[in-house]
């Protein structure tokens, strides 16, 4: 959530800010509330002390044998009267807050304004393939090597899905512990978090009260709950509401999910098998850091997910976006994308960004530092990675001429000691 205390202090430079995300913003209506709402507050109190005061007066007029019937009226009239300012400072606050709550995360400064014309690519690592054959589609390299089954994955579920089968499924899960195994040895804590969450927990990551319509909802559970987009949802969570050590942070997470996204996309060719869906797996980092410690957090993020890309062999392309294309919540973003042959273009495998202190307003997830005073945590997530993307690039971009497949050699040890994945014979 913005600081309301920036929006009163500097509105032009928070609109200027907001701009650059593309978000029209007028600071006039939270102006006139939190005006109206000091307004209410004073006169809640005032009203509370005279109230107070009359009270404390009683023994006093009884033992001088005065009337205290009046003062117990007055004190009854005062009540009343405090009971319809409390009703309207309550509603004001709400206003307010609802008001505050939707607005994005401020961009950094050094962003360039607008959308994702405005990306900057910064680093490329490898180059992209040039075939001496005429290559597949990873559509057709994974159903000719028997490593995906679209047509049961649609019979059973729908479009948007697949079915990991037989290698396929040995590859994805190495993949995977490929990822995990990374994230151990840098001192990460391991996570494996409920799939199903509250309202509460979709707030504090910033993805509501504006995105309520982007995620899967159980129909007839209540309090209301749905299934987590990413574990970032979860992760970002974990210590909402809790006052935490300077000393302890920062503090490194990371979880294996599957998420959920309510829109795979559309059936265009470029986004055919595994490109986009409703379900695909990932592994995910965040860390909670000091307010000084989050840059030096998000370059080591950023490193950690280029490094597992390098170590696989496959061509990448980092992206610093502009200030548009960051997501709702976040303040900075760095998209790291790997080359896709058959299409040839970049997709996005990680997506490193600063929430800055955002996500923890919305959390109330603070610290004390070493002189005891009181801050709000900073909370970053990346991509370590998702496979959806991994995979397709790695089986093109690993391709032979007979069809078979190169396994990374750093993916070997969890196939059996595999190194190349043949064309099942028919």
């Amino acid at each position: 959530m913005v600081d309301i205390k920036l929006i009163l202090e500097k509105p032009e430079y928070v609109k200027a800010a907001l701009a650059k995300k593309l978000w029209e913003f007028d600071p006039t209506e939270i102006q006139e509330l939190s005006a109206k709402r000091l307004e209410l507050l004073k006169k809640v109190e005032n009203n509370k002390a005279e109230q107070n005061k009359l009270s404390k007066s009683v023994p006093t007029v009884k033992k001088e044998g005065g009337d205290v019937k009046a003062i117990f009226a007055k004190v009854k009239a005062l009540a009343a009267e405090n009971k319809e300012s409390e009703e309207e400072l309550a509603a004001t606050e709400a206003k307010l807050k609802a008001l505050v709550e939707v607005l994005p995360n401020l961009p950094d400064d050094d962003l360039l304004p607008g959308g994702k014309e405005n990306n900057t690519p910064i680093y490329t690592f490898g180059k992209k393939q040039e075939f001496s054959f005429t290559p597949k589609n990873h559509v057709e390299l994974c159903e000719s090597c028997g490593l995906i089954d679209y047509k049961r994955a649609a019979k059973i579920s729908g479009t948007g899905t697949w079915i990991y089968t037989n290698l396929g499924a040995r590859l994805e899960w190495a993949l995977l512990n490929y990822f995990i195994e990374n994230h151990l040895a840098d001192g990460y804590e391991m996570i494996l978090p409920p799939h199903i969450l509250n309202y509460e927990s979709g707030y504090t990551a910033g993805q509501f009260p504006k995105f309520e319509e982007d995620v899967f909802w159980l129909e007839g559970v209540e309090p209301r709950k749905f299934i987590l987009p990413t574990a970032e949802t979860a992760l970002v969570n974990l210590h909402r509401n809790e006052m935490l050590e300077e000393n302890d942070l920062p503090k490194k997470y990371f979880a294996y999910t599957p998420c959920y996204r309510k829109e795979a996309g559309s059936y265009r060719t470029e986004e055919r098998g595994m490109i986009r869906g409703y379900q695909f797996n990932k592994v995910e980092m965040v860390q909670y850091t000091t307010q000084e410690g989050s840059d030096a957090a998000f370059d080591e993020m950023v490193k950690k997910a280029q490094r597992l890309l390098e170590g696989l062999g496959l061509t990448y392309q980092l992206d610093k976006l502009a200030a548009g294309d960051c997501s709702h919540s976040m303040a900075r973003t760095y998209d790291i994308e790997v080359w896709i042959p058959s299409m040839g273009i970049f997709k996005e495998v990680s997506s490193v960004s600063n929430a800055r202190d955002y996500q923890a307003r919305r959390g109330m997830v603070r610290y004390k530092d070493k002189d005891g005073k009181v801050k709000f945590c900073h909370t970053l997530n990346g991509s370590g990675l998702a496979t959806s993307r991994v995979f397709p690039a790695l089986v093109e971009q690993n391709q032979q001429e007979d069809g078979s497949i190169v396994i990374p050699e750093v993916l070997r040890k969890w196939m059996g000691g595999m190194s190349v994945i043949k064309p099942i014979k028919k």
